[in-house]
């Protein structure tokens, strides 16, 4: 059975509580590990604790995203937020190292209206390039993430051989996939072969059902199916819960419940 970490961040689990709540709840319905989007607004000692005190494993963070409330998805894209971007790499690590975090995920942007796309290219490789390097140095990997049109129009990168060719053009070895279920079911489907056909580069899972963006079983995903394929591929990493509860997280969290007692 797959590995499960609770993902913390606003609007997904166990959003009811305050931040730093969310880690004895997430230990008390079973997680073991957790994840976010951003742990910067909290002092990286308190996470700490939180993490120590609930026996958790920090899963995963994304670096620095530029102002979330104002509609930025990321900096990695833009020609005259680099430096931003790369203190924004040298904190993240900062963070990780406190946490004992492995794996930082980099939002790479919207596409800015009338930009040069050889530039933002240029800049994106530039950026993943320094950032591969350093958290390489640390001891953490660099995930990229494609993320649907829909929710976040105008993201730059939007699809699995997206995200394969930036790697390839990055070249480093230090540099891997997200892969987000819910946000590929909607750009691409076609789940099982993709996830099979890049799991060499595929660090880090994450789910949701489609439409919605609720808990499994409450949408189109047949993710009995797709628990038993990651098995039977041989996918041992995590898989981060990134969805938003219809009603509450522990209510919510009865296909956790059956997937375990059947395991």
């Amino acid at each position: 059975m797959p590995k499960f970490s609770a993902n913390l961040s606003p609007s997904f689990l166990f959003n009811e509580l305050a931040f730093l709540d969310r880690f004895a709840a997430a230990r008390k319905a079973g997680f073991l590990g957790v994840e976010y989007m951003s742990p910067y607004e909290a002092s990286k000692n308190e996470i700490a604790q939180r993490l120590k005190d609930n026996g958790l494993t920090q899963v995963l963070f994304n670096l620095p995203s530029g102002d979330w409330a104002g509609g930025e998805r990321g900096l990695a894209i833009l020609p005259d937020r680099a430096e931003e971007f790369r203190r924004g790499v040298g904190k993240a690590i900062d963070y990780a190292d406190a946490l004992g975090c492995k794996m930082i995920n980099c939002l790479v942007g919207l596409t800015p209206k009338g930009a040069d796309n050889k530039a933002l290219r240029k800049t994106l490789v530039a950026n993943l390039v320094h950032a591969a390097g350093e958290l390489h140095k640390a001891g953490v990997r660099l995930l990229v993430e494609p993320v649907n049109t829909r929710d976040i129009p105008g993201f730059a990168l939007t699809h699995t051989d997206q995200a394969a060719e930036l790697i390839r053009e990055v070249g480093s070895d230090n540099l891997f996939i997200q892969y987000d279920i819910y946000h590929m079911q909607v750009m691409e489907g076609d789940l099982a072969r993709t996830i099979e056909a890049n799991l060499a580069r595929i660090a880090h899972l994450q789910l949701a059902d489609n439409p919605g963006r609720h808990e499994p079983g409450t949408g189109e995903i047949n993710y009995p199916f797709l628990f038993g394929w990651l098995d039977k591929i041989g996918y041992r990493g995590w898989i981060g819960c990134e969805y938003k509860p219809l009603t509450t997280t522990v209510e919510g969290l009865g296909w956790l419940s059956g997937l375990r007692a059947a395991a």
